[in-house]
């Protein structure tokens, strides 16, 4: 390799560079900065988050009656069905 190549490839790589780190500071400072609308949408996710946390208890509650409900005409059928049957054959 000659000595001027080395410069060559020394230069193109500085132009290189340079332009690539011009890219990266443009996209940098053009990029979208931090407002109030931020802040609202958080706090309007937050608020949605809550009602949903609230849903979700309630659900869990009706649930759960549900469960008992089954579980007392489990335990009426099973009882009914030990006792012996009043039933008349012909």
């Amino acid at each position: 390799m000659e000595p001027h190549d080395v410069y060559k490839i020394t230069i193109v790589s500085l132009i290189t560079m340079t332009v690539m780190v011009s890219m990266v500071a443009q996209a940098w400072f053009k990029r979208p900065r931090n407002s109030g609308a931020d802040s609202r949408q958080l706090t309007d996710i937050a608020d949605r988050l809550s009602r949903l946390e609230s849903a979700v208890d309630a659900i869990a509650v009706e649930t759960e009656r549900i469960s008992e409900g089954q579980r007392f005409t489990t335990k009426l059928l099973n009882d009914r069905a030990g006792a012996p049957a009043n039933v008349a054959r012909t």
